[in-house]
């Protein structure tokens, strides 16, 4: 574990193994956890890579202070973070929701610095989406499980997990709802939301044809970034697989595991072979 200062406060963060640095961002409402606990088990067959795994300001045990007010300020203490940190290192990013638009952010403003890019069911800098109707997939958690849970609990599990049984129920609770208990609600609070949670400029704007190797992937049934409009990321990168996976939501980590893996896998292969 270790603690970075930054103008606004202060960046948690974990740190895994050695070799080529991956910045690991989580999505909103969640903390390091959320990434880390599943994502760890891929690098035991994976080798060669630094993990970094960061709590987003106003997440988990990073001190956002009260100059953070914006989007735009949580950017900056992560730019300080992987300035103070990695300095001129080339490093990849997998952001997973929120933290996949702060990784189009972190590309923006370090373009030459990222080596290669995964994101899972991102946020685009869009304030009219193409979503699909939110719709249950599978309805299979006991309710033994479920009546141990008070009404908040379950208000987000049904929110965000689209593919629903007891493996999915255990994960959410192991791994999103620690994260949840530690949001910091001055930060992330209804003001910031409704007009400060999109960047004050569209980010990646002045990309073409980017040379990084991306691979984003997304849920068909993802009733909160959709799937359709990430498509529209292609068109700025040379080397980028997309893949929409069929029943699963914006949980695709949580609801299609094994499959996520795989494609990360692959995705880890291509930043050590640079053919």
């Amino acid at each position: 574990m270790g603690i970075c200062p930054v103008s606004k406060g202060t960046i948690h963060y974990k740190e895994e193994g050695e070799g080529t640095p991956i910045l690991i961002l989580h999505p909103l409402g969640t903390d390091y956890r959320s990434m880390y606990l599943w994502l760890e088990p891929l690098f035991k067959r994976s080798t060669g890579f630094q993990r970094i795994y960061i709590d987003l300001p106003g997440h988990g045990k990073s001190i956002a202070s009260h100059h953070i007010k914006t989007t735009d300020d949580m950017l900056q203490n992560i730019l300080e973070f992987i300035n103070m940190k990695l300095g001129n290192q080339l490093f990849s990013l997998i952001g997973c929701s929120f933290g996949g638009y702060i990784a189009q952010g972190i590309l923006d403003h370090n373009i030459n610095h990222v080596q290669s890019l995964c994101l899972l069911a991102p946020v685009l800098h869009l304030k009219e989406r193409n979503l699909p109707m939110q719709k249950m997939v599978s309805d299979r958690t006991d309710e033994s499980i479920i009546k141990q849970w008070n009404a908040d609990v379950k208000n987000a599990y049904n929110s965000l997990i689209t593919y629903q049984n007891n493996v999915n129920a255990q994960r959410f609770i192991d791994e999103i709802q620690p994260g949840r208990m530690l949001i910091n609600k001055d930060v992330i609070n209804t003001e910031w939301k409704e007009n400060h949670y999109l960047f004050s400029k569209i980010p990646l704007t002045k990309v073409k044809r980017a040379m990084h190797n991306v691979l984003i992937i997304v849920g068909k049934q993802d009733h909160i970034c959709g799937y359709r409009d990430q498509f529209k990321l292609m068109d700025k990168f040379q080397h980028a697989s997309f893949m929409a996976i069929d029943k699963a939501g914006h949980m695709l980590h949580i609801e299609k595991r094994d499959f996520v893996l795989q494609m990360i896998e692959e995705w880890l292969r291509g930043i050590h072979n640079k053919d």
